[in-house]
């Protein structure tokens, strides 16, 4: 199972120096990938008073494809992978070619994780129909893999058309994982027919493994082999305590799992040492990289 760390980009100092410090040191402790999350736009509570969810004017979201761009330049091994980016609120072939730019910059380590998105406050204020971004995602998956890997394309959709366009220069690899996030079991058809690998929104095993059992069966179904399907766990080190953390572990990999990112952020870290001592602290506790 390959190791990685999700990047506290709430929580680390807002500074350059802190961000390549933080990128560098995980991948020499011995991490294989950097799972970033996604957002836009901040909601503002002062005329939403009622509002439920999460991620308002208060998180610091860093632009992700900038982001991956000066983290290409700063690491040489560490696999950049959004987790995950809402396609269906951006243009798919302005995407396609920032992805590319990024894989090619790094040397063919990027991975997209995409999902469909939660908050139509977002999609409001980037323009985007909330409503659609079901049937939205699933003809962008089909543009950038066309984008990725023909030098001109031909697509007439509902939403995207392309007429004998392409992106130049063309990415690493032909092409870019996709990964698809979701935690709705009547996603996971889409899931087994359009992605590379599936990204759970739960952390907790006990809904994870009905899913799982389901996605297998699903890819089967397709023709697809499910030892093959990459999974990404994800695990936050403000649940629980050691104790969970090794159950945790042991159950994904037992699980077959391919993935696995711990998470410093929100749990109290809010600078690069007390982070990396955070990771440190897991490593020892749970027996890996040390």
């Amino acid at each position: 199972m390959r190791l990685g760390v999700t990047f506290p980009q709430s929580d680390l100092e807002l500074d350059a120096v802190a961000v390549r410090d933080f990128a560098q040191a995980v991948e020499g402790m011995g991490f294989d990938h950097m799972l970033c999350y996604d957002h836009v736009l901040g909601v503002g509570r002062t005329t939403r008073p009622d509002w439920q969810g999460i991620h308002d004017e208060h998180d610091r979201f860093h632009e992700i494809f900038v982001l991956f761009g000066y983290l290409a330049a700063v690491t040489q091994s560490l696999e950049l992978a959004t987790g995950v980016l809402c396609l269906p609120q951006r243009h798919a072939p302005l995407v396609a070619k920032q992805a590319a730019e990024v894989d090619i910059l790094s040397g063919g380590r990027m991975r997209l994780g995409v999902g469909v998105g939660w908050n139509p406050v977002e999609f409001e204020g980037m323009g985007e129909d909330f409503h659609t971004r079901g049937r939205r995602i699933q003809e962008q998956i089909a543009v950038l893999r066309a984008l990725w890997t023909q030098p001109t394309v031909e697509f007439e959709g509902e939403f995207v058309t392309l007429r004998d366009v392409g992106i130049n220069p063309l990415p690493i690899q032909q092409p870019i994982p996709i990964w698809y996030g979701s935690g709705a079991e009547k996603i996971l058809g889409r899931v087994a027919r359009l992605a590379d690998g599936w990204i759970p929104e739960s952390r907790d095993p006990a809904r994870i493994a009905p899913q799982l059992e389901q996605l297998r069966r699903l890819l089967e179904d397709a023709g697809r082999d499910p030892a093959s399907f990459g999974l990404q766990a994800r695990l936050s080190l403000r649940d629980g305590d050691p104790d969970l953390w090794r159950a945790r572990y042991s159950w994904y990999v037992e699980n077959g799992f391919t993935h696995f990112a711990i998470a410093t952020i929100w749990c109290g870290a809010t600078t690069f040492d007390e982070h990396i001592a955070a990771i440190e602290r897991f490593c020892d506790e749970v027996g890996v990289l040390r």
